[in-house]
């Protein structure tokens, strides 16, 4: 089975000057000498990427991508024709997206977030900036608590919308966020909420794993100021945000765990770690 646009494990077969020839189904691919590891033999396995050249021939490469097919991913344009845009995607040959796949004309120098695709027609490996046909809500794979990998899609009035796993959507609060973010942003997180298709989703780790990320913070935030920290209970919310990057409710149960755990001591003005014994 050879899947263009993704990773492929083939045998080499031949030597030629310019390269080996690589096992297809039907067909020899060319692995071009400049991508050809060193030592390789015949009868060797190879990890290879396949695309179609500009003669649309079916060429090989060790190069890796910026992403596969299927992949959401941000990427530069580095030319822009009449016809569509040409996308830098980590390979020779840039990455076409056809001027009815642009949400607005594309300029040279600006980056996209677009997902690649098989292009039914040609066959070839393309992209689109028109995702939503490609994300729903109705059957979904995930549920609450879930870890989940989120692409930043757009900016809305609440917050952000995200892209979950690749197939979903998502609500990314303001009152949420304690750190600023772009669009095209990879972050891990979780699912909070799900109401009817709705998803509600929170940057981190869910549960006592996140405020064990969070107490690993607080812990080198004390060490980097002498063990020492004027910040409490009763510290304003906006001045936790704003220091620590996390929310009041997070960073005082993450020093009550601390506390548990005799890692940092109260005083009267603020949070000190503990003498070690």
């Amino acid at each position: 089975m050879i899947n263009v646009g993704a990773y492929n494990l083939l045998r080499v077969k031949k030597e030629a000057d310019f390269g080996v020839y690589l096992e297809g189904i039907d067909q020899e691919i060319l692995l071009p000498t400049r991508f050809v590891p060193a030592g390789t033999r015949v009868g060797d396995e190879l990890e290879v990427f396949l695309y179609h050249d500009s003669e649309n021939r079916l060429i090989a490469t060790t190069q890796r991508p910026f992403g596969i097919v299927g992949d959401i991913v941000l990427l530069k344009a580095v030319s822009v024709t009449p016809q569509g845009a040409f996308l830098d995607w980590g390979l020779m040959k840039d990455l076409f997206v056809a001027q009815s796949q642009q949400l607005t004309r594309m300029a040279p120098g600006q980056e996209y977030l677009v997902k690649i695709y098989i292009d039914e027609m040609t066959g070839r490996i393309a992209a689109t900036e028109k995702l939503d046909s490609f994300l729903s809500n109705e059957n979904l794979t995930v549920k609450e608590m879930d870890q989940v990998d989120m692409i930043v899609y757009r900016r809305t009035d609440i917050g952000y919308a995200v892209i979950i796993n690749n197939q979903h959507t998502g609500i990314l609060h303001h009152n949420e966020l304690f750190r600023s973010i772009d669009i095209g942003d990879k972050l891990k997180g979780f699912i909070r909420q799900i109401k009817e298709d709705k998803i509600d989703v929170i940057i981190g780790k869910p549960g006592f794993n996140r405020v064990e990320d969070e107490g690993e913070k607080i812990l080198r935030l004390l060490q980097e100021n002498n063990g020492y920290l004027p910040y409490h209970d009763k510290s304003s919310p906006e001045e936790i945000q704003a220091f620590f990057g996390m929310s009041k409710k997070t960073f005082k149960m993450t020093i009550g765990s601390l506390y548990k755990q005799r890692k940092l001591t109260f005083t009267q003005t603020g949070i000190k770690a503990a003498e070690e014994e």
